[in-house]
């Protein structure tokens, strides 16, 4: 994914050092599940990382850092059905696997290729 990373951004925030403004992000990590793409669908599976303790890995990171937003599809297990109340707010925790979606648009097909 030409040395880009995937995070989801659970917080905005700013704090002020030395009359320094700096905005920030709370993220949580996503890796890679393999060096190439999927050879079916041409896109990367990402999955979340997670501490030894099973809590999930989170930093903190400048906005500056932040490239574009990534649409991320689910990916179900063979025999897994998705859930009747599966929606935008827990989408993204109900799922073990996730496909970087390059064609939501060009330019995300232009980064994620």
């Amino acid at each position: 994914m030409r040395g880009l990373e995937v995070a989801r951004i659970r917080q905005f925030f700013s704090f002020k050092f030395a009359g320094v403004t700096y905005p920030c992000a709370l993220v949580q990590w996503y890796s890679r599940v393999a060096e190439e793409p999927d050879e079916d669908t041409g896109m990367w599976i990402v999955e979340p990382d997670f501490n030894p303790d099973g809590s999930r890995f989170m930093a903190v990171i400048h906005l500056d850092s932040i490239v574009r937003a990534a649409h991320l599809l689910g990916v179900c297990e063979e025999g897994e059905s998705v859930h009747t109340d599966l929606n935008c707010d827990n989408s993204l925790d109900s799922f073990h696997f996730f496909f970087v979606n390059k064609y939501a648009d060009h330019h995300a097909f232009a980064i994620a290729s």
